[in-house]
């Protein structure tokens, strides 16, 4: 094999403010690399927050003056992505509308709620934070990294431009359905997403005919965000369930031509063909006691199995609290007991969402120039033995097991659920300073 020679690819690591100035070598582990294989006796090298080089160790060289770190025994994979959850507390639309598009969740979220230490403890790295699902349109998704900050703007994830990233959340099915001006029917909520996609391609072409600035037409922050989605710069997360709901996803999408990702799609098993021949991504929620919602009652395990067989690119989600943070990996292990090849599932963890929202390029894998988001357990990530033992983002450790504080995160118990409170009941004077 070609070495590898780390020192020379230090160049390509960018410096953040969360990375270590001296790179560090994790020597000894496995790694899973999700894009060129398992390494039973691997090397990662990572450097001012990127990766630097991952290979077997007779492969890597481990640039002077490196950190080490003893990974024997140990298990390196990629951060965990998930592509829908709702830690932060954060809501977005209200009830005085179904269609909100203006609404952006970035705008309520607790960047110190607990949620954000429970997905650190259970290995997840990256974050779509989603508005919930009682409307048609409720608005705009936000895209964070799971650093540990002060701000919000400490976790976001920005695009070349500097634009924060983030989707679109639709929704349809029960949830959307009540009183006016909400739809009574699945055939008036349709109606109304139809009209408001017909609104803003109006709204593009009065934009468009007009170059006298005194003449165009007030800006509309719904239409604008509209026009997002339209011109494929803010993807589509689409809450759907039943197999009727999915398809009239999928028609509304080869309607308008947005880019699209089906969340949940507890009857995707019905209609996996469907999906695959969109070439659109589902995002499953893979949950072990179903119940609560008379849409769902078909959800099975087997669902990432038959659309993996089928074609369709398939990813898995917490909807945390729906499946708590620290047990994401299990519903990998879950679709795999149900028949989906143990690749597709790891893959479902990593790369695959990463690449449904546009950052396959910096996440999901153990490439070097990515960015240095993976997690260490103590056994095989499939495994229900298996632990995460510490979790890092852009080369900086943000959980570790073996400290009290975090430790309490993973497990639970008395000032686990609640941060302003840990410092009272469970540790010394200056903890959460």
């Amino acid at each position: 094999m070609k070495r590898v020679a780390a020192a020379a690819l230090l160049a390509l690591a960018l410096p953040t403010a969360s990375a270590q100035d001296a790179p560090q070598a994790f020597v000894g582990a496995r790694l899973i690399t999700i894009t060129h294989g398992e390494i039973a006796d691997g090397v990662l090298v990572v450097h001012r927050g990127k990766i630097v080089a991952a290979g077997p160790s007779g492969d890597v060289e481990i640039p002077r003056g490196a950190i080490r770190h003893d990974g024997t025994g140990r298990v390196i994979l990629p951060g965990l992505v998930d592509t829908h959850s709702h830690i932060g507390g954060g809501w977005a639309a209200d009830g005085s509308a179904p269609i909100q598009p203006g609404v952006r969740v970035l705008d309520s979220i607790d960047v110190r709620d607990a949620g954000f230490q429970r997905a650190q403890a259970g290995g997840i790295t990256m974050i779509n934070v989603m508005p919930g699902s009682g409307h048609l349109l409720s608005g705009q998704t936000v895209y964070l990294k799971n650093r540990d900050a002060n701000t919000i703007e400490g976790l976001v994830i920005r695009g070349p431009d500097g634009r924060i990233l983030g989707g679109m959340k639709m929704a349809n099915g029960t949830n959307s359905r009540r009183d006016p001006p909400f739809p009574g029917t699945r055939g008036k909520s349709a109606a109304l997403v139809r009209e408001a996609f017909v609104a803003a391609l109006a709204y593009r072409e009065k934009l468009a005919r007009t170059s006298d600035a005194d003449k165009k037409p007030d800006r509309d922050l719904g239409l604008e965000a509209l026009l997002e989605v339209l011109d494929g710069t803010r993807i589509v997360h689409f809450h759907t369930h039943r197999h009727d709901d999915i398809l009239t996803v999928l028609r509304l999408q080869k309607e308008f031509g947005f880019r699209v990702v089906l969340h949940h799609v507890s009857e995707g098993w019905k209609v996996a063909d469907e999906i695959a021949a969109a070439e659109v991504g589902s995002s499953i929620i893979v949950v072990d006691s179903p119940g609560g919602k008379l849409e769902a009652r078909d959800l099975l395990l087997k669902t990432g199995a038959v659309m993996e067989r089928a074609g369709a690119r398939v990813a898995f989600h917490t909807d945390d609290w729906i499946t708590d943070s620290r047990l994401f990996l299990r519903s990998a292990a879950l679709a795999v007991r149900a028949g989906m090849s143990r690749e597709g599932a790891l893959r479902g963890l990593t790369l695959a969402p990463a690449e449904m929202i546009d950052l396959g390029d910096r996440l999901g894998s153990l490439d070097a120039g990515k960015d240095a988001d993976f997690i260490v357990l103590d056994g095989d990530p499939l495994s229900v033995y298996a632990k995460v033992l510490e979790t890092w983002v852009d080369g900086a450790k943000v959980f570790d097991r073996a400290q009290p504080q975090d430790r309490l995160w993973a497990v639970g118990g008395y000032g686990a659920g609640d941060p302003r409170a840990g410092h009272l009941c469970c540790f010394g004077a200056g903890s959460w300073e």
